[in-house]
């Protein structure tokens, strides 16, 4: 039996007792413990999880407003295109009428001016026979004169009219014939567009090309250095792949853009006015894009030329197609990022291509700065060198001095020196007509400020012929 450790009124307390209720009371505190930790850590998660759920939705309603904002601005867009169209054919309807009132009204007057000069011409036919009747073979020349002097003026006036109706009318003509043309134009253009828009995949095609050449050479990329169209690669089957546009980077990695155009089945969902008709459109328009990405993924252009790039610029050539898309399938952004496919549009590519041109303007200013640098150490070098043989010429200069110095001292000072000899013999009767420069007379130095070339030419005048010496010129 266990021992008694106390008595608790008329329990007695043993030590297996003891235990126990300290074992219950030691499990009923880890059972607090555990449940105060666990409601602790789910409040925590319910906090994380509604923080989640409410950047979540944040992010969802941003993404929300920023389509709309797009959707709402292509609306605007197409609409402003509209109204401008319907001014124009408006302007034109007006500018038909104004000319075929004009016409009319010229018309109208040529009539009545026809039937005013048929009448003033028979009025006066008819004055003209009464005058000559009445005055039979008295009416003389200077009544004729007289009659003609009032009638020229009349008749100038008339010819003048007709002259200027006729210019008017010829006027009107060509700018009505300038219209037609005008109006056939834009008739033309307008059903070449439509012919795009509606043409088979090639034409399409064409077309998504030459958009996609107008924004590269307004980028201000430079074809065939910056960019490269056109451009076939060997496939994993040996088939041959050509992209479309090859962006070159200047750390001699590239960039693949592909051009696709889906506007058949968009142009019908914009132009039909059933909504179950539209929606139909509209989900043709999203799988036809969404073939394109696929069918682009497959080809893995990017690795073929190898770029380190992981994707391809899809461009489509009108945004309003692209935004209608990403409207009816809020994925398809993501769906192409996991076909390694980026879609762009004309906005979208051309920021990119703008920042791949800046790049190459800091990448060439890199490179002159190098060239500026070795150009200026090498200038630096030239210079160096120029003083050094400026210090080896003055050093040059200096001991030529000093041997002058030495060889005028040896000439001119000592007793009996040279000069002082000369001296003597044109003293004792040497013919001569000249006479030594002031201070070469043999008894004192130079003059200060005697240079070496004035030596030099001084001493030209003196000539030795072995032990003799004589005056040059003698």
């Amino acid at each position: 039996m266990d021992s008694v450790i106390f008595i608790v009124g008329d329990v007695p307390v043993t030590l297996g007792l003891a235990i126990a209720a300290g074992a219950a009371l030691v499990a009923l505190l880890l059972m607090g413990l555990l449940i105060t930790a666990l409601r602790t850590g789910a409040r925590r998660v319910a906090e994380t999880a509604q923080q989640a759920a409410e950047a979540l939705r944040a992010n969802f309603v941003q993404q929300l407003a920023e389509r709309d904002g797009r959707i709402q601005n292509l609306d605007e867009q197409l609409w402003r295109e509209r109204q401008a169209n319907a001014g124009l054919l408006a302007e034109t309807a007006a500018l038909k009428a104004r000319m075929a009132e004009q016409s009319r009204q010229s018309e109208e007057n040529l009539k009545r001016f026809e039937t005013a000069r048929a009448q003033m011409t028979d009025e006066f036919k008819a004055i003209a026979g009464d005058v000559l009747k009445s005055h039979g073979e008295t009416f003389s020349k200077q009544n004729r004169e007289q009659v003609d002097i009032l009638l020229k003026p009349l008749h100038e006036k008339i010819v003048e009219f007709h002259s200027g109706l006729l210019k008017d009318r010829s006027a009107m003509s060509e700018q009505i014939r300038a219209l037609a043309e005008s109006n056939l134009q834009i008739t033309t253009e307008a059903a070449n567009l439509t012919r795009a828009l509606k043409g088979n995949s090639q034409t399409q095609g064409a077309w998504g090309e030459m958009i996609l050449s107008t924004i590269l050479e307004r980028s201000g990329l430079r074809e065939g250095e910056q960019y490269l169209t056109q451009q076939s690669h060997i496939g994993d089957d040996r088939a041959r792949l050509r992209t479309d546009v090859e962006i070159l980077m200047p750390n001699d990695d590239r960039m693949i853009i592909d051009s696709k155009v889906s506007l058949t089945a968009f142009e019908a969902h914009v132009n039909c006015e059933d909504e179950d008709e539209r929606a139909r459109h509209l989900a043709a328009h999203i799988t036809s894009i969404r073939t394109h990405i696929r069918t682009l993924g497959e080809k893995n252009y990017q690795r073929h030329a190898r770029s380190s790039l992981d994707y391809v610029m899809m461009f489509v050539p009108i945004e309003a197609a692209l935004s209608a898309a990403i409207g009816g399938d809020a994925k398809l952004f993501e769906y192409g990022m996991s076909q390694g496919v980026m879609l762009t549009t004309p906005t979208t590519l051309m920021t990119v291509l703008r920042t791949v041109r800046n790049v190459w303007d800091i990448e060439k200013r890199h490179q002159n700065a190098e060239e500026i640098a070795e150009r200026a150490g090498s200038l630096y070098e030239k210079v160096a060198g120029f003083l050094t043989n400026m210090d080896r010429l003055g050093q040059s200069l200096d001991k030529a001095q000093q041997n002058f110095s030495e060889a005028r001292n040896q000439l001119s000072t000592g007793r009996g020196n040279v000069l002082r000899q000369i001296e003597m013999l044109r003293e004792l009767g040497a013919k001569t007509s000249k006479q030594l420069p002031q201070g070469w007379d043999g008894e004192q130095d130079a003059p200060e400020g005697v240079s070496l070339a004035q030596s030099t030419e001084r001493l030209e005048e003196v000539e030795f012929d072995g032990p003799q010496v004589r005056l040059a010129g003698e």
